[in-house]
């Protein structure tokens, strides 16, 4: 394979990622089958990079201008636009299965039904509610700080969520699922190519907090791989969204502690 060959594999794969995950429009060339979404998951971290950076973007624009809530709140919602609330849908299932089922048959069914539960919804109003007030903290502390933050979040919550797929097994039948799997594989390649995307918006924070954001992500993907064993054995696509909201709000804290401290 040329040169050429390889970056436009590399691009195709990216394209894909983001046409999972993001509701941008995708060049008609760009072909989807499961080998290419099992290999697509290297890149899942420089979606949520680009998600985090026009977020990012909005709150800096606005934040001049605008109560530091209502520039924050501009900013979640071009994430939810861009993403089509993808993730939050999966938290949402993923505490309605969770909390209504009682057997990993129970709790999978739920999930599937695309009714909004009672628990389904307290989890997603109280996780908007987090993240909405603890970037308007991080604004209020430093403006600067709270953009770095979405980028950053939006980065790292979506690599702790996609290396899941490579520890873990993928526990609904496509037969079953309201939607096509993600990925039911991840090769060591795409790991460690996902991994460095991670490590790539650590690099711009100070030592102190990279290394504890480092240190409390990797805590929390072993706390989160064991409650999904626990519950359903494995990981389903709400599953990994849920993963990803958790990190995302887990991210704002550790930022904000961090930063009250320096």
């Amino acid at each position: 394979m040329s040169e050429r060959e390889s970056w436009h594999k590399e691009i195709d794969l990216f394209l894909v990622a983001m046409g999972y995950f993001t509701r941008i429009p995708m060049p008609k060339w760009v072909e989807v089958d499961s080998d290419k979404l099992n290999k697509a998951s290297r890149y899942f971290g420089l979606v949520g990079l680009l998600v985090g950076l026009l977020s990012a973007i909005v709150f800096w624009l606005t934040q001049n201008w605008l109560p530091a809530g209502v520039s924050v709140l501009l900013a979640m919602l071009v994430g939810v636009l861009l993403t089509g609330g993808f993730h939050e849908d999966g938290l949402a299932d993923t505490f309605d299965g969770f909390g209504g089922g009682w057997t990993a048959e129970d709790k999978l069914r739920i999930m599937k039904d695309s009714r909004l539960g009672s628990y389904g919804a307290l989890a997603l109003m109280l996780a908007l509610l987090l993240k909405w007030q603890l970037l308007v903290e991080l604004a209020l502390y430093d403006p600067v700080v709270a953009g770095s933050a979405l980028i950053v979040a939006h980065t790292v919550s979506r690599v702790v969520s996609a290396s899941i797929i490579f520890s873990e097994k993928y526990v609904r039948d496509d037969e079953t699922s309201k939607s096509k799997p993600l990925s039911q594989h991840q090769g060591i390649n795409e790991l460690l190519i996902l991994i460095a995307s991670g490590v790539l918006v650590l690099l711009f924070l100070k030592g102190l907090a990279a290394l504890s954001l480092l240190l409390v992500m990797i805590g929390l993907r072993r706390l989160i791989i064991m409650i999904f064993r626990r519950q359903i054995g494995g990981y389903t696509g709400d599953t990994l969204g849920a993963a990803q909201q958790i990190a995302e709000i887990v991210c704002y804290f550790v930022l904000l502690v961090v930063g009250n401290i320096l």
